[in-house]
């Protein structure tokens, strides 16, 4: 075996004991569930906006650190990994984004190696990969006795400690065969902003007393992805379900591909979304996505990126399209006495229960069995005009149950006007489309 060659072979088979120790766990789906509603961060301007992205409960287990198929890296990529101690799990958390892997086979992740400790326990952020339209944070944790169940906090501050205007996820994983030992990343989209000069990244623990927080300050360099971007014009129009979408234009970066699509005016329907979305392409490997940004009308999906393996060919396809008359988007609901107005015939409320100061509502919604995405609400206002926000959602796909927190909502007076924001229910009604691509 050549010199070149050994440091392959060495991760390779790291990775194989790695694999070995991941089959092995189970995956607590409610936990998980949980952790990456924790993770979902909301962008705010002057008032507090709407949630515009939204992440799959079928994503929950690609956060679970899981492999798939054989594991083969390139000698540059197992040579760059060999220079970030303990972070061999780079391989297994992107494993499920061959945009990622591709990208840092291009050597355009920084690294970065800062550690805050406190009391023998530390959080190292290891290195980070950014574009224009994507940020991905890998980091570990040393000391810190089982995370997933004592959960913390992130926060992304700028330069000048204020949260960056940005939406991003993380999720709480299982340890290494090192309970000690923790790794995992932040998903950090900018849908309305830029990848800042310098990034503060906070993690707190959630206890009400003595909680430690680590906290790390880094600068980003910008110049490994610089100009890497490319726009591809579509321009096709297609009707779904009577419905008409707008296929405009793809935008390729380094860390994913961004297709845009907009919504025609005149529906009759509100399209709350468009399920199992995937591109293949003519070699019949499928880029898939599993996030979407959500505009007033349209549609902004994030796939995998194929910069640097672009296909001849790409065809878009999905399997239906979830949507609501727009006669029935407005509802009332009675807590009380659980009489529900307005609203589709296969959404049903369960109860109510009061939390502190908080109001949770829990709903099912036939025919959504193992949906990939769940109920949500806004505009809430009491009887008296009072407005409230959505504090959380958590959507249960095999129960098909949703369990929405109004934050303050103990206080409300009578019944509820609100506006669906989220639906799960599928209409059914496959299509596919070309995508021009440029060889």
């Amino acid at each position: 075996m050549s010199d070149e060659m050994k440091p392959v072979e060495d991760l390779e088979e790291r990775l194989h004991r790695r694999r070995l120790e991941y089959d092995a766990m189970s995956v607590n789906e409610t936990a998980t569930q949980q952790a990456v509603q924790a993770g979902i961060r909301k962008v705010t301007r002057q008032r507090k906006s709407r949630l515009r992205w939204m992440m799959s409960s079928v994503s929950a287990a690609a956060i679970i650190l899981i492999f798939t198929g054989c594991i083969r890296v390139s000698p540059a990529f197992a040579s760059f990994v060999e220079q970030l101690p303990g972070m061999d799990g780079i391989v297994s958390l992107i494993r499920q984004d061959k945009g990622l892997m591709m990208a840092i086979d291009q050597s355009l992740l920084q690294k970065v190696g800062i550690t805050d400790e406190h009391n023998g326990t530390s959080v190292t952020i290891e290195g980070v990969i950014t574009d224009e339209s994507r940020m991905v944070i890998f980091y570990t944790m040393k000391g810190i006795q089982s995370p997933d169940n004592h959960m913390y906090d992130i926060k992304l501050l700028d330069k000048n400690d204020e949260d960056l205007p940005v939406v991003f996820s993380y999720g709480y994983t299982n340890p290494t065969s090192d309970e000690d030992f923790h790794e995992n990343m932040i998903n950090v989209s900018f849908t309305e902003s830029r990848p800042p000069q310098e990034l503060t990244v906070v993690f707190k623990e959630q206890k009400e007393t003595d909680a430690n927080e680590w906290r790390i300050t880094f600068p980003v360099d910008h110049s490994l992805t610089k100009s890497m971007k490319r726009v591809i014009p579509v321009n096709q129009t297609l009707v779904v379900d009577g419905q008409q979408i707008n296929v405009n234009q793809a935008t390729l970066y380094p860390t994913r591909l961004v297709l845009d699509m907009t919504y025609d005016p005149k529906n009759t329907k509100k399209i709350f979304g468009i399920d199992d979305l995937q591109l293949v392409d003519e070699q019949g490997r499928i880029w898939t996505t599993n996030e979407a940004s959500l505009p007033e009308n349209g549609m902004s999906v994030f796939f995998e990126s194929m910069y640097f393996s672009t296909p001849k060919k790409l065809t878009l396809h999905a399997s239906g399209i979830r949507a609501v008359d727009k006669d029935k988007l407005h509802l009332q609901i009675d807590p009380k006495s659980g009489e529900i107005e307005g609203g589709p015939e296969n959404l049903k409320f369960l109860k109510k229960e009061i939390k502190g100061k908080d109001m949770i509502l829990h709903f099912s919604v036939t025919d959504s069995e193992n949906a990939n995405s769940g109920l949500s609400f806004t505009d809430i206002k009491d009887s008296e005009g009072k407005a409230f926000e959505v504090k959380g959602v958590s959507w249960h796909p095999s129960e098909a149950e949703a369990s929405i927190t109004i934050e303050n909502g103990a206080s409300a007076q009578g019944a509820l006007d609100m506006e669906l924001f989220s639906y799960p229910v599928l209409s059914p009604s496959p299509f596919s489309v070309d995508i021009p691509v440029n060889p």
